[in-house]
C-alpha cells in the first residue's frame, strides 16, 4: 500500500515543501527548497502547488501533512503551522509536527554522514535552539532535551567524542565555551531546515500511529517553556 505525504517548513530563512510517495518497494521525494526570509507567506503555497504537480497527484490523494514544528522564528511557524494546519483539516487527513532540529540532524547525517551531531539554531536575543542526537543508519536517538540557552551555557556529553556542531546557531561560535569548542571537530553554518527530511520523518511517525487531528498539532517555541529572568 502506498504512502502519499505533504510537508513544508518555513522555520527559518529558508522555505520549501516536500512529497514523499512510499511503498513497499519503492520511495521518492519531490522537493523544493528556497532561501526566501521575509518571503514565506508569497512563496509556499505555490511551492506545495509546484511539488503536487511534480507527483502528478492532488490533495485529495494525500495521506497525512506534515510541518516543521520547531523550533524556529515565530512568524515562520505561524505560516507553516496555518498552511499545513488548513490543509489536514481540509481533507480530514491526520497532521504530525516534526522538530527542526531533528530534520536537522538527519539532513546532516545523510549528507555527511555524522555520528554525533549538535543541532543549534539562531533564536536570537543572544541565544540559541539547541539538541544533539546520536545518528546511525538513519536512525536518530536525541541526547537530553531540545532547549534554548545561551551558547556559553551548552556542554556536551562526557561519554561522546567526535561532535559536529550544524546549524545557524553556530555562526554565534565566539560565544560557545572553550571546551565545547575543544570537543568539535568542525561546524556547519550554512544548513538549513528542509521539508525533505521532515517528510521521511513524518512517514516514519505516521507508521508508528501518531498522526493526529489538525487542532492538536501545535507549533513548539520552547520559550513558552521557561520562565524568562533578568540577569543578577
Amino acid at each position: 500500500m502506498s504512502l502519499y505525504l505533504l510537508a513544508l517548513d518555513a522555520s527559518s530563512s529558508a522555505c520549501s515543501a516536500a512529497l514523499l510517495r512510499k511503498d513497499a518497494d519503492h520511495s521518492e521525494c519531490v522537493a523544493r527548497f528556497e532561501m526566501t526570509p521575509r518571503g514565506h507567506t508569497r512563496r509556499l503555497m505555490p511551492m506545495i502547488d509546484d511539488v503536487l504537480a511534480d507527483a502528478q497527484l492532488s490533495a485529495n490523494q494525500l495521506d497525512a501533512v506534515a510541518y516543521g514544528c520547531g523550533p524556529g522564528a515565530f512568524t515562520g511557524l505561524r505560516i507553516a503551522a496555518g498552511a499545513a494546519q488548513g490543509l489536514a483539516f481540509g481533507l480530514d487527513r491526520p497532521l504530525l509536527g516534526i522538530s527542526t532540529l531533528e530534520a536537522l540532524a538527519l539532513q546532516a547525517h545523510r549528507r555527511y554522514h555524522l555520528r554525533h551531531v549538535v543541532t543549534a539554531l539562531d533564536a536570537r536575543m543572544g541565544e540559541v535552539y539547541v539538541a544533539m542526537w546520536h545518528c546511525l543508519n538513519d536512525s536518530l536517538r536525541r541526547q537530553g532535551d531540545e532547549a534554548v540557552l545561551a551558547p556559553e551555557r551548552v556542554t556536551l556529553p562526557d561519554e561522546e567524542t567526535d561532535w559536529v556542531g550544524v546549524g545557524s546557531g553556530f555562526t554565534l561560535w565566539e560565544q560557545f565555551s572553550t571546551p565545547l569548542q575543544a570537543a568539535m571537530t568542525h561546524h556547519l553554518t550554512d544548513l538549513e531546515p528542509r521539508a525533505e527530511e521532515m517528510a521521511w520523518l513524518a512517514a516514519r511517525n505516521f507508521a508508528a500511529g501518531l498522526g493526529q487531528p489538525a487542532h492538536a498539532v501545535q507549533p513548539v517555541y520552547l520559550r513558552n517553556q521557561v520562565a524568562w529572568k533578568k540577569p543578577a
